[in-house]
């Protein structure tokens, strides 16, 4: 065997993170990592697990059953608010990469403030679309008791529910908008794909799709995540170099099926999205708090010390 096999050989014990639901396209890095054998690359056997809403991978991270979640950052500012300790270590996007859209069937639905009385889909309850509709909502004046947030999840059973008038409208991401659009199933209503998309509608950059771990396991296994850190930030760097078709040939077919060229377009215009080098952006955490704190109680009476919600440590430190 030789010194670099053996080294392969002593990789670190097996790493688990759940991805929110890795078709999304926001997600998009923690496959492509995998496909461009980055992890592998780092020596380290990485098995990515799929879940359609976020705040179930948190649930799973909180109980110790995976190491780390490819989900919203925001969810590091929410724990705390409870007391538990999880930070962002590397910062996928500084947009949110999702849309409203309404249904065809309900053009009376012009803003946010039309949402009174409608069902709004979202991934899941107490996940980030969760979060961010009630914001929209509460922002254009509709209380929380004023409208209803469905569970419908991503992709296929979003499309459904509003096919079949479940939800008015929903918030969702690519591939799906793609799909519904192109249909004439709905429109976008909101956009916040592109950091100035994010801007308008929530104020500042807010960095959304990250990895996340607990602190303290991050504290006791910084090698490990280091490894991480570097096979990450290659990948975002792969991603700010190369075109959209490009990315779109090194993702499981599976992912735009028979619709690869929309794949294509819709990756192609929320490109932006993703940071350049895995780096919190500076501004980001506070309108991430800014946000919450609207219509989350527990946030508002409460000391939230953003500089442990996240990490440049690893980041910064990749070659």
């Amino acid at each position: 065997m030789t010194l670099g096999a053996a080294a392969v050989a002593r990789a670190d014990d097996k790493i688990t993170i759940v991805v929110g639901g890795y078709e999304k396209q926001i997600y998009l890095p923690a496959k492509l990592a995998e496909g461009l054998g980055y992890f592998k690359d780092e020596g380290l056997d990485v098995e990515l697990l799929n879940d359609t809403a976020g705040v179930d991978a948190e649930t799973e991270m909180l109980a110790g059953t995976v190491q780390g979640v490819v989900g919203f950052y925001d969810h590091c500012v929410d724990l705390q608010g409870k007391g538990k300790f999880v930070e962002s270590v590397v910062q996928f996007s500084q947009a949110p990469g999702e849309v409203i859209l309404v249904s065809a069937k309900h053009p009376e639905i012009k803003s946010a403030a039309d949402f009174k009385g409608a069902d709004v889909g979202v991934t899941g309850l107490g996940s980030s679309t969760n979060f961010l509709t009630l914001y929209l909502a509460q922002k254009a004046g509709v209380k929380p008791n004023e409208f209803t947030t469905l569970p419908v999840g991503a992709g296929a059973t979003f499309i459904a529910a509003m096919q079949h008038d479940q939800i008015q409208a929903g918030m969702t991401t690519e591939p799906t908008i793609g799909r519904m659009v192109k249909s004439g199933d709905a429109s976008v209503l909101i956009d916040m794909r592109t950091v100035k998309g994010a801007e308008d509608a929530l104020g500042g950059t807010y960095p959304a799709a990250s990895l996340y771990m607990p602190t303290a396991w991050v504290e006791s296994h910084k090698d490990t995540v280091q490894k991480l850190a570097n096979a990450f930030v290659k990948t975002l760097k792969f991603i700010n170099t190369h075109s959209a078709a490009e990315i779109t040939d090194k993702m499981p077919k599976e992912f735009y099926g028979d619709d690869k060229d929309g794949y294509v377009k819709g990756l192609d215009a929320g490109k932006g999205m993703f940071t350049p080098d895995g780096v919190m952006p500076e501004d980001g955490p506070k309108t991430v708090l800014a946000v919450l704190q609207t219509f989350k109680k527990e946030l508002q009476d409460k000391q939230i010390d953003l500089s442990k919600t996240f990490t440049t440590e690893f980041v910064k430190n990749v070659k």
